[in-house]
């Protein structure tokens, strides 16, 4: 999948709603030991990569300095689901003080007077962060309106031909 293809995708509106929106990403990648990890995260985008910053000793800061390979999913939970699934490669850099990305991430999920707290909190705790970039190498859109998951539309697809026609 191609830049411009990823660009495509995340342009449409329901792909823009879970970008902007509260929901965080949930962030799989490969642990040292080998085995699969999955977390709930915050993120922000910047241009077309999507970023995410942390604390520098962190257990995916060294994991993704030695497997770059990442899978993110956006999702609301309602009927029809809206799902944003997203693959890349992600890229580490220590950063001095806290990334202007992170606190506008941290301000989608709380209230006026939740942030305020936050922010002294996060202030006063971080003197340099993680900047995680990652560089987007494909993006899946489904929406259950307009796109389904593959084997959905492949199961549709048969079941269409198999009717007789009348």
């Amino acid at each position: 999948m191609n830049a411009e293809q990823i660009a495509e995708i995340l342009a449409k509106p329901y792909a823009q709603q879970l970008l902007n929106g509260p929901e965080p990403a949930r962030f799989a990648y490969t642990g040292l030991d080998g085995d699969p990890r999955v977390i709930p995260i915050g993120f922000w985008m910047n241009g077309g990569r999507l970023e995410i910053a942390t604390i520098p000793r962190s257990a995916k800061v060294a994991a993704l300095k030695k497997n770059p390979k990442v899978a993110l999913t956006i999702d609301k939970g309602a009927f029809p689901p809206k799902v944003l699934l997203l693959r890349g490669t992600a890229e580490v850099e220590l950063v001095q003080g806290i990334p202007e990305g992170y606190l506008v991430a941290g301000r989608k999920v709380m209230t006026d007077e939740q942030y305020g707290d936050w922010l002294v909190g996060v202030k006063s705790l971080y003197t340099e962060m993680t900047l995680i970039t990652v560089t987007l190498t494909w993006a899946k859109l489904l929406d259950f309106e307009t796109t389904l998951p593959k084997a959905v539309e492949e199961l549709l697809g048969e079941q269409a031909s198999a009717v007789p026609a009348s």
